[in-house]
């Protein structure tokens, strides 16, 4: 464990990153010549036949169509910003939503040019896929993106292939509550890891039909409580994710929780609501390049 003291900036103790996760638009589907339907759906149907899933198409349309007006409602009235992995598809389906982002001074954050699975490319494949989500995100946000979220999984090359496109910081791992340096295969350099977190996504009430608004609510209330507490005596800052969906929270039973967690954090002292962009650009100067034993 690192002895190294530091801290964010104003002497805040914990960094609050909100993740809005945009994929709506960019899913696998038989329309757009996939082999196989996208199977995360809101009740859990895999079809075993490469046939259009016409309702689940829609259910992922209404985070574009209805969700993200409400999240965007809550985030201007709390005074947020928040970074938004965005699959670049679903940008270019609906360039509003990329506008806005801009005229927000949100970071857009890539989750892949389309929200499919990377792991299946070749290293050609994933360098293209790479850059050619860097290049549409920037034509729709105004901004290169700097960090990556995979879609679940990646390979051996990504880590240096995000830096060989000038890629600052990765996701794509769940395994600390600070950001930390760590290897890059097939490079002499250490990249810059923010970690994310699934215990306290919204993405629960999709997977797990049982888990509702009000469960999801306490669990992301309990989680800052309690990293707040610890940011006050531990040696290093502290950092939570909340990662979040536009067809999940954006509906209206659900888009409560969301408001009342933010009035929760509104209540407290010694907290950074910040962009991850903000959050690995603040620990690359504060902190000197080296990989964790």
């Amino acid at each position: 464990m690192s002895t190294t003291h530091w801290n964010w900036p104003d002497g805040a103790k914990l960094a609050l990153s909100i993740v809005v996760n945009v994929e709506e638009g960019s899913e696998y589907s038989i329309a757009k010549g996939d082999p196989f339907p996208e199977p995360v759906d809101e009740l859990g149907v895999v079809m075993k036949k490469p046939i259009r899933m016409h309702g689940n198409e829609s259910n992922y349309q209404y985070g574009i169509k209805e969700g993200a007006r409400r999240i965007v409602k809550l985030l201007d009235d709390h005074g947020i910003r928040a970074t938004w992995t965005a699959a670049a598809q679903s940008l270019e389906v609906a360039p509003e939503l990329g506008r806005i982002i801009q005229a927000r001074g949100d970071e857009a954050c890539s989750h892949g040019y389309r929200w499919i699975h990377q792991f299946r490319l070749n290293e050609d494949a994933e360098r293209d896929f790479i850059r050619r989500a860097a290049d549409s995100l920037e034509a729709t946000t105004g901004t290169r993106p700097v960090g990556w979220l995979s879609r679940y999984l990646h390979t051996e090359h990504t880590r240096r292939l995000l830096q060989e496109e000038g890629f600052r910081y990765h996701m794509d791992d769940y395994s600390a509550d600070t950001p930390f340096w760590d290897a890059v295969p097939g490079s002499d350099r250490p990249m810059v890891i923010v970690p994310y977190a699934l215990d306290s996504n919204d993405m629960k009430m999709w997977v797990s039909p049982a888990y509702t608004p009000d469960m999801w609510l306490k669990y992301a209330c309990d989680t800052f409580d309690v990293m707040l507490a610890e940011a006050q005596t531990a040696e290093q800052p502290r950092m939570m994710s909340l990662g979040l969906h536009l067809r999940i929270i954006g509906r209206p039973g659900r888009i409560w929780a969301l408001q009342r967690f933010f009035e929760h954090v509104g209540r407290a002292s010694g907290v950074w609501v910040t962009t991850r962009r903000a959050i690995a650009e603040h620990f690359a100067a504060a902190v000197q390049p080296r990989v964790q034993a």
